[in-house]
């Protein structure tokens, strides 16, 4: 696989990107024997409305708007659920979730932020994972896992700054 990139091109029809990551979360956790419950399916949906990511207490107020009972705990349980089965990625500079463009085969997250709009689009490189996985190599390190987060200005936000 070479690079892959999705996103900020004008062209996007969001409702469709929200249920085709459901549709693919279902299939997945068919597939994969696992359950996507109700509520894992809830937290899935608020965490695709945007691309933007999205804290869990941020998550757990829109989840609270329709089930008052709602608790941390509850959120936490699902997101790691999700995160387990490659859904969706922290990001661990924001502390915040977003949907996995790609769950169906396992890779680390690599992400373009936007600084200004804090939009983020997840990103696919077989030469930069390479590159990464060389370069510790050549320290004798061994990678268990990386996230790379790579901030900056969309195009987007460029154009209206230009």
């Amino acid at each position: 696989m070479t690079e892959t990139v999705s996103g900020w091109s004008g062209r996007h029809d969001h409702n469709s990107c929200v249920a085709d990551a459901i549709e693919t979360a279902e299939s997945i956790c068919r597939t994969r024997g696992t359950r996507l419950t109700p509520l894992r399916r809830k937290v899935l949906e608020l965490i695709w409305s945007s691309h933007r990511p999205i804290g869990a207490y941020a998550v757990l107020g829109q989840l609270r708007d329709e089930r008052d009972n709602a608790a941390p705990p509850t959120v936490y349980r699902a997101l790691d659920f999700l995160m387990e089965e490659g859904l969706v990625h922290r990001i661990q500079s924001l502390n915040a979730f977003v949907g996995c463009s790609e769950p169906e085969h396992a890779h680390a997250g690599m992400f373009l932020i936007c600084q200004t709009c804090g939009d983020a689009l997840e990103i696919e490189d077989d030469k930069l994972d390479e590159a990464i996985h060389n370069a510790a190599g050549a320290h004798g390190f061994a990678v268990q896992r990386r996230m790379v987060e790579i901030t900056g200005t969309c195009p987007g936000c460029a154009a209206k700054a230009a």
